[in-house]
């Protein structure tokens, strides 16, 4: 950190630091609100810390605060390869849940499976729904995790149990699903909204504790804040190019 505003307190110039700057933060230096900056400690690298804000932000959120995952529960992730998907797969784990990786190829869930998930779905070979009633030996699964959107959505949450929780996480397929609302009804479950940047500006002491928790767990390695791969500031594009043709296990990060 460069430098600071007049009235910030508990941080200094020269501090090591990670910070959640929203949009245009693809650039040399940017100003950043004291709220959205968490001290990290020398043992963890600048790298790893980047890969912790978003990803790991959002699923402790969604995990703790919003679907409030209980030890013993059993947990499915969709697009489980992906930044998030590792992020769920590694907290759910650490929170004592069965975790259950969904994603569309056996390279990707190999990969989960390398990262702690018990079991693996693959979506491209079968229905997500009978696969996950599969594994769950027919009764279902307790929390899903739905990066993906889709036409995956529905299915999995038809394959919910009784008073599960689907989180709405966003829509990495790009078409955000209309859900039948009697499945709810059906199920008696809880359709969850995580909406992650709201909730860091609503509840900025919530964000800041949960930023220190995951700081401490990426430092002391529980979890792996996995990068699979850095790009110079110029080569933005191809890093973004690299996430849209689905090629990215873990998180891209940039250099300037």
């Amino acid at each position: 950190m460069e430098s600071i505003g007049p009235d910030v307190t508990g941080l200094a110039a020269g501090d090591r630091v990670l910070g959640y700057g929203g949009f245009g933060a693809a650039r040399e230096k940017i100003a950043i609100s004291a709220h959205r900056v968490v001290k990290i400690p020398a043992t963890l690298d600048f790298d790893r810390a980047a890969g912790i804000t978003v990803i790991y932000g959002t699923t402790l959120h969604a995990l703790k605060d919003r679907a409030k995952l209980k030890a013993g529960e059993t947990l499915a992730v969709l697009g489980a390869s992906g930044g998030t998907g590792l992020a769920a797969i590694e907290l759910g784990k650490l929170m004592g849940a069965r975790v259950i990786a969904c994603a569309s190829s056996d390279e990707k869930l190999a990969f989960a499976r390398e990262r702690g998930a018990d079991e693996v779905v693959n979506y491209a070979n079968e229905d997500i729904k009978e696969g996950l009633r599969r594994v769950t030996g027919g009764k279902g699964v307790d929390v899903i995790y739905d990066p993906v959107g889709g036409k995956y959505a529905e299915a999995a949450l038809r394959s919910i149990a009784w008073q599960g929780r689907f989180l709405v996480i966003g829509f990495a397929a790009g078409e955000i699903p209309k859900i039948p609302l009697n499945l709810a009804l059906l199920k008696g479950c809880d359709i969850v909204g995580v909406f992650w940047g709201a909730f860091t500006e609503r509840d900025p002491k919530g964000h800041q504790a949960n930023m220190a928790e995951l700081v401490r767990y990426a430092a002391e390695g529980k979890i792996s804040a996995h990068v699979h791969g850095t790009y110079p500031l110029a080569q933005t594009a191809d890093a973004l190019k690299a996430i849209a043709d689905r090629k990215v296990m873990g998180k891209v990060i940039l250099h300037p």
